[in-house]
């Protein structure tokens, strides 16, 4: 089946460049473009896309609230944050508002199209780089901060896969650590995301974080 995938950027040169690359890949295509957070609220609305490929900078509404517009009013599209690396901030406000993914613009065309695939099939993603800026942000809190009350249902082992993802491990990855089937890490991960009630993997990831699970010693 196709990706159907809106493009949300301020600068035409950027939007034209991505779409180049997606119209050369088989299974993606673009349906719209947005110079504006408010006109991608409003073409995700209209177009009902399955991947948003969201800049952060753009004039009037930002990326950050258009992302959370459109996750909170329960679209079938996900986001993935493609960008300049600014600040903490903004990692953090992006994910916060619901975005599955978050690239750097300086990211590879393979891991731009992979990143894209893996949104929409369900998963998550987010660069390494951004991994470790988030862990130094939470560490840097003078308390940690374990907000997560639904951390006391999980079993000794999901809470190791949580630290696991936290530390950016895909599926594969889990498996291979802990000795497990990838059928399992993925049970494992599924169930994280029921009993902790988060929307992916980047939440699992901020759960982890804020459970203290997870350091820049890691």
């Amino acid at each position: 089946m196709t990706i159907r995938v809106l493009l949300a950027d301020d600068q035409s040169l950027v939007r034209s460049g991505l779409r180049m690359v997606i119209d050369s890949t088989p299974d993606i295509d673009v349906v719209g473009e947005a110079s504006t957070g408010a006109q991608a609220v409003a073409l995700t609305r209209e177009l009902a896309p399955d991947v948003v490929v969201m800049d952060i900078r753009m004039p009037g509404m930002d990326g950050i609230e258009a992302t959370q517009m459109i996750t909170a009013e329960s679209y079938e599209a996900r986001v993935v944050v493609l960008t300049t690396f600014d600040t903490d901030t903004h990692v953090h406000g992006s994910l916060r508002a619901g975005a599955s993914g978050f690239l750097v613009k300086d990211t590879d065309l393979d891991g731009f199209l992979t990143a894209i695939r893996v949104v929409a099939a369900g998963d998550a993603l987010i660069s390494p780089g951004v991994t470790r800026r988030l862990i130094a942000e939470f560490a840097g809190r003078p308390v940690p901060a374990p907000a997560v009350p639904e951390l006391a249902a999980v079993t000794a082992r999901e809470r190791e896969v949580l630290t696991l993802v936290g530390r950016g491990m895909s599926n594969t990855e889990l498996a291979a650590h802990l000795r497990i089937g990838p059928g399992t890490a993925k049970a494992h991960v599924a169930s994280l995301l029921s009993k902790l009630g988060a929307r992916d993997r980047v939440h699992l990831v901020i759960a982890a974080y804020e459970a203290g699970l997870v350091s820049p010693s890691c």
